[in-house]
C-alpha cells in the first residue's frame, strides 16, 4: 500500500523497485481513470488531477470554447425580443396613460384629504367653545352715544367677542357676522351676515309709541316702528329692549304715597301739583299704566312675532347683549343636533336600550317599553298592562279565548292603574280606547294601520 504523503513520492519509493525504464506502476495508474496534468512523460509528477467519471466518458467530445471574461451563464443569456416603431408607441402611450392615472388618483387622494380637513375645520368652528371665535358683534355708532351703551360693549368685550363699530340701517342697533368655514378647499376669509337684530328703544321712545298707540293719531306706534324696521332690514329676525320701564312704573307707585304725605301739610297744594303733573304726563303723551303695556306687547307679538324685552340698569342689557351673541354663535350647532333623523323625541333612557341577558333577564322591561310607544301611554299604564300580561305570548293567549272580537277589545279596558301613595293614593283604569288599540296593534295585520286614527 501507498506510504503517508502518498502522491509521488509514493510512487518513486515503489519505482525503486522496478527495473529502470519500466512504466508499469504510471501505465497502471493512468488506466485507473486518473490523468496527469498536461505533463509529458518521463518528468517529475508532483500530482495526479482527479477527473470525475462524467467528464472522463465526455471527454471524447469537442469543448466549446468559453469568451474570455464571461461565465458560462452569462454567455446562455437570451436576447432581448426586437420592436417595431409602432409597437415602441403603444408601449410608450400604455406607459403614458398608466402614469397620468396614478398621477389622478394621487391628486384625487391629495383633494379627498384636503376636504375631510376643511369638513373637520367645519364642524370643530360650529361647536359650542369655538363658534364665538368666529362671531364679531357690528354696533351702530348710536348706540355708543346714549347713556350706558359703551357698558354694552365693555361687556362684549370682556366675553372675548370681536366687536365692530359701523353705521346701521336702524339706529341703536346690534347685528352680528360670522365668518365662514366652509367644507371646501377654498382660500380666503368670507363673512356672512346673521339674520339677528337687537335694536334698543329708549324710554322715552318706548313710553311715547305705546301711548300713540291707544290714540288714532299719525305718529309713530310699536306696530308702525317694527314694520318701519322691517322695511329696511327685511328677511332679519327683530328683537326691542328697552330699559327703565321698570322703574317708571315704580315712581308711578311712589306718587301717590307722596301725595298722602303731602296732604296733611297742604292738601290744596298738592292738589295743584298733582293736577300739573298729571297735565305734564299727558302732554308728553307718556301716561301709561302696566296693563296697557301688557296689551300693547301681546299685540306686537301676535301681529309682528315681535318680542321686547326689559331691563332695570344698563349692565343688565350689557349681560343680555353678551347672552344673545352667544346664542347667535351656538346656533348652526343647535339646528344640526336636531337633526337627529325621528319624528319623535327619545329621551336620554331610550337612547341606551335595554340589555337581556341569556337567561331571559330585561325581556319584561322590554315588554313595557314596548307599551310605552303608544301614544299617551304614562308609565304607571304600561307597568299595570306588564303586571297582568308579562310577555306577549300570554296576552295573544288571552286573546285566543275570548269569544268576541268586542270582549277582545276590551280586554284590557278593566285594569286598574294606580297613581301616588297612602291617603293620597289614586285608581284609574285602562279604558276602551288604550284596550283597543293594543288589541289591533297585537292582532292587525296591516302594516300601514294607524292607530291613533281608529
Amino acid at each position: 500500500p501507498p506510504q503517508p504523503g502518498g502522491g509521488d513520492a509514493g510512487l518513486r519509493a515503489r519505482g525503486d523497485l522496478l527495473a529502470p525504464g519500466s512504466r508499469g506502476p504510471k501505465e497502471a495508474l493512468v488506466s485507473t481513470g486518473d490523468v496527469s496534468c498536461g505533463r509529458p512523460h518521463g518528468a517529475e509528477w508532483p500530482s495526479l488531477c482527479p477527473l470525475p467519471a462524467s467528464q472522463s466518458d465526455s471527454a471524447d467530445h469537442p469543448r466549446r470554447p468559453l469568451v474570455s471574461g464571461a461565465s458560462p451563464e452569462t454567455s446562455a443569456s437570451p436576447k432581448k425580443p426586437k420592436y417595431s416603431q409602432k409597437e415602441k408607441e403603444v408601449i410608450c402611450q400604455a406607459v403614458w396613460q398608466r402614469r397620468k392615472e396614478r398621477e389622478a388618483r394621487r391628486r384625487q387622494q391629495e383633494q379627498e384629504k384636503e376636504r375631510k380637513r376643511a369638513l373637520a375645520k367645519m364642524l370643530k368652528a360650529q361647536r359650542p367653545g369655538e363658534c364665538q371665535k368666529y362671531i364679531t358683534v357690528v354696533l351702530d355708532p348710536v348706540l355708543l352715544q346714549v347713556e350706558g351703551g359703551g357698558q354694552i360693549l365693555s361687556a362684549l368685550q370682556a366675553a372675548n367677542y370681536s366687536c365692530v363699530v359701523e353705521n346701521q340701517a336702524v339706529p341703536c342697533s346690534i347685528t352680528w357676522r360670522r365668518k365662514t368655514v366652509s367644507s371646501q378647499m377654498e382660500e380666503g376669509d368670507e363673512w356672512a351676515e346673521e339674520p339677528n337684530v337687537l335694536v334698543l328703544l329708549r324710554l322715552e321712545e318706548f313710553l311715547s309709541m305705546e301711548a300713540q298707540g291707544r290714540t288714532e293719531g299719525e305718529k309713530e306706534t310699536l306696530q308702525t316702528y317694527v314694520a318701519h324696521v322691517m322695511e329696511k332690514m327685511p328677511g332679519k329676525i327683530l328683537a326691542l329692549a328697552a330699559v327703565g320701564v321698570e322703574n317708571y312704573f315704580r315712581s308711578l307707585r311712589v306718587q301717590p304715597k307722596k301725595r298722602l304725605r303731602q296732604a296733611a301739610v297742604s292738601r290744596k297744594q298738592e292738589e295743584e301739583q298733582r293736577k300739573w303733573r298729571k297735565k305734564q304726563v299727558k302732554d308728553s303723551g307718556l301716561e301709561i299704566t302696566r296693563m296697557d303695556m301688557e296689551e300693547a306687547l301681546v299685540d306686537l307679538q301676535l301681529c309682528k312675532q315681535v318680542q321686547v324685552s326689559f331691563f332695570e340698569s344698563w349692565e343688565d342689557l350689557g349681560e343680555f347683549a353678551t347672552m344673545f351673541t352667544k346664542a347667535v354663535a351656538e346656533a348652526p350647532f343647535k339646528r344640526e343636533r336636531e337633526k337627529t333623523g325621528f319624528s319623535f323625541y327619545l329621551e336620554k333612557g331610550w337612547c341606551r336600550g335595554v340589555k337581556v341577558d341569556p337567561s331571559g333577564k330585561g325581556l319584561l322591561e322590554v315588554w313595557k317599553r314596548q307599551i310605552q310607544q303608544f301614544n299617551r301611554v304614562s308609565l304607571k299604564m304600561a307597568e299595570a298592562i306588564v303586571s297582568a300580561y308579562p310577555s306577549p305570548q300570554l296576552l295573544n293567549q288571552a286573546y285566543s279565548r275570548c269569544s268576541s272580537e268586542q270582549e277582545q277589545e276590551n280586554m284590557l279596558a278593566n285594569i286598574p292603574v294606580c297613581h301616588g301613595d297612602g291617603a293620597t293614593a289614586t285608581s284609574r283604569r285602562i279604558g276602551p280606547e288604550l284596550s283597543r288599540r293594543i288589541y289591533l296593534q297585537m292582532t292587525s295585520h296591516n302594516p300601514d294601520l294607524y292607530l291613533d286614527s281608529t
